[in-house]
């Protein structure tokens, strides 16, 4: 078995796994990092979402080998404090009941985010289709990704005087 570089939440990794190995496993079993959810194995769900290179990814179904030399990002490296406006929206909206689909939510949410940073309801619908809520918590997930995208547009607005900047 060869080592397989890949870089995880900005730190560089060598992993000595099977090429076939989904992603998933390496993370929780091999790098500890447990926070992305195992829901049901075939890419139906949505709680095992990562980014791959900045795009969302299940890696229930990512084998190892597909993400080797690539950046990988986890709901533990999308922010260290939990300010990523995805986040801070998920806690202020109240979206979690037992919380087993929302890392997944979340880092889709920060995906979309990144492409779009005003989505409409059809865009939520569209990047959060195939995610699966048992809780049905879909209404205030929509809240919550509204308000997340308010935060983060005016989070990478430029500061005007008025606004505070000083030149």
């Amino acid at each position: 078995m060869d080592a397989i570089e890949i870089t995880v939440n900005g730190k560089a990794h060598s992993v000595e796994v099977s090429p076939d190995t989904p992603l998933l496993w390496v993370l929780r079993d091999t790098l500890g990092l447990t926070g992305t959810k195992f829901g049901c194995g075939i890419a139906m769900c949505g709680s095992c979402t990562v980014h791959v290179d900045g795009e969302a990814r299940r890696s229930c179904t990512t084998r190892i080998s597909a993400v080797a030399g690539r950046s990988v990002t986890t709901i533990e490296g999308l922010s260290r404090d939990g300010s990523h406006p995805a986040q801070v929206a998920w806690i202020e909206e109240q979206v979690p009941q037992c919380g087993y689909c929302q890392t997944g939510m979340i880092m889709t949410t920060a995906a979309l985010l990144a492409k779009n940073s005003s989505p409409t309801d059809a865009d939520i619908d569209e990047a959060l289709s195939g995610h699966i809520c048992r809780c049905g918590t879909y209404q205030r997930i929509r809240a919550a990704i509204h308000e997340a995208a308010s935060k983060h547009s005016s989070a990478a607005a430029p500061k005007t005087a008025a606004q505070g900047e000083t030149r």
